[in-house]
């Protein structure tokens, strides 16, 4: 088993409800185990006019390779009702890898590790409440500098 770590994010229907909904989906994958969730944080949306966002980090321990796991948290933001019409439109469900143990992955649907975590507050404060101490980016970059050079401005934990 390898240690992944999925962001969650929801601007509809209820999105704390949505991102529990997840969580669960996530532990009846096959050869799949949650070990742990983040806090549940709000944020504004990137894109002017969206709902304020829900977000939160979930750790797994797997043995899904990445495009099988890309595939399986696809199905799972079908099944809550994701449609993309839009390019960072609002969601129901939106669920990235952000790690894949220590690998880097460069394949066009799937970048890891996620190309945007390392400026986006709702996606390093949650990780931070999971990842081990001294943690790093496969470029060496540790978490702490990471933090630093993304602020916790706009973010409320709930």
């Amino acid at each position: 088993m390898v240690r992944v770590y999925i962001g969650l994010g929801s601007n509809l229907a209820n999105p704390q409800k949505q991102l529990r909904s997840a969580i669960e989906a996530l532990a009846l994958l096959p050869d799949t185990q949650v070990a742990g969730v983040s806090s549940f944080y709000a944020s504004d949306s990137l894109s002017p006019g969206q709902p304020r966002y829900t977000n939160a980090v979930a750790a797994l321990d797997t043995t899904l390779e990445p495009i099988a796991l890309l595939d399986a948290l696809q199905a799972i933001e079908a099944d809550q009702g994701r449609e993309r019409k839009e390019r960072w439109g609002p969601r129901t469900l939106d669920l990235d890898i952000l790690l894949y143990a220590d690998r880097v992955i460069d394949e066009p649907r799937l970048k890891v590790p996620h190309y945007h975590m390392h400026a986006r507050p709702f996606v390093l404060y949650p990780l931070a409440e999971l990842v081990p101490e001294g943690f790093r980016l496969a470029d060496q970059r540790p978490l702490s500098q990471l933090l630093a050079d993304c602020p916790f401005v706009g973010l409320e934990r709930l």
